[in-house]
């Protein structure tokens, strides 16, 4: 594994643990899985003070191509400060709980085009709340070292519906592990399902999910980061060629 340290304009550090190769297989895939997970920590090592806030998407075309965008914001005011988009390919066939292995990789790419490290990473997928328990915003977090966290559409395990008010919330089970948290961001309106990726506990997950969600059911950071990371997929002059 590579590591590589990108320091931001405040000086701050990423370091992103690059692997040298990635799984080729469904099989490898699921046994890094299961190697990593132990790794993941689900408690929040510091006051959690989040001053910027990150969030990742990526978009594909039916050859392989990968556009992938990163938003940062300022997590009190939700003011944009910096995005970055890059592009990449995958082979890696899509497979139901494998997602970080077609998307991992240019998201790295993507985290290592900022000049910002961000205190909080969202991501557009599961963390704990993952048949092996072990989603993308889990590997993420450990490749980076960043506290991450899942907000999903939908739910792997099983929940009651949450009170219809904006800021309820049930469990996620797994079974019968508690996994996440289904929880209502907009009064009658479906809930998201939010779970811890790494470094930080699922109190405070919830917490800044609803803090990232004044006014549509999905963070505006995710918003953001779709928006972008499709625009960059249209903007490619020829899908089977990265720039």
């Amino acid at each position: 594994m590579v590591a590589n340290d990108f320091r931001d304009q405040n000086g701050m550090t990423m370091r992103v643990h690059r692997p040298e190769s990635w799984p080729a297989t469904a099989e490898a895939a699921m046994a890094l899985q299961d190697e990593l997970r132990p790794l993941v920590d689900r408690t929040n090592p510091r006051a959690p003070e989040f001053r910027t806030v990150a969030g990742l998407d990526s978009a594909y075309d039916e050859s392989g191509v990968v556009a992938a965008a990163a938003v940062v914001l300022d997590a009190a005011t939700l003011r944009p400060l910096e995005t970055a988009v890059a592009h990449g390919t995958t082979d890696f066939p899509y497979v139901p709980g494998l997602l970080a292995f077609r998307e991992l990789p240019t998201s790295l790419t993507v985290l290592e085009k900022l000049r910002t490290t961000p205190d909080l990473i969202v991501c557009d997928s599961q963390g704990l709340a993952h048949p092996r328990r072990f989603g993308f915003a889990c590997h993420l977090g450990i490749l980076t070292g960043i506290p991450t966290l899942g907000v999903a559409k939908s739910a792997w395990g099983d929940y009651t519906e949450p009170a219809p008010e904006r800021g309820a919330s049930t469990d996620l089970l797994i079974d019968g592990e508690v996994v996440g948290r289904a929880l209502r961001t907009r009064t009658g309106v479906k809930p998201v399902f939010v779970s811890i990726g790494h470094r930080i506990d699922l109190d405070t997950a919830c917490a800044q999910v609803l803090a990232l969600t004044p006014a549509y059911r999905q963070p505006e950071t995710t918003r953001r980061a779709d928006r972008l990371c499709r625009q960059a997929l249209l903007d490619l002059p020829d899908p089977h060629r990265p720039v």
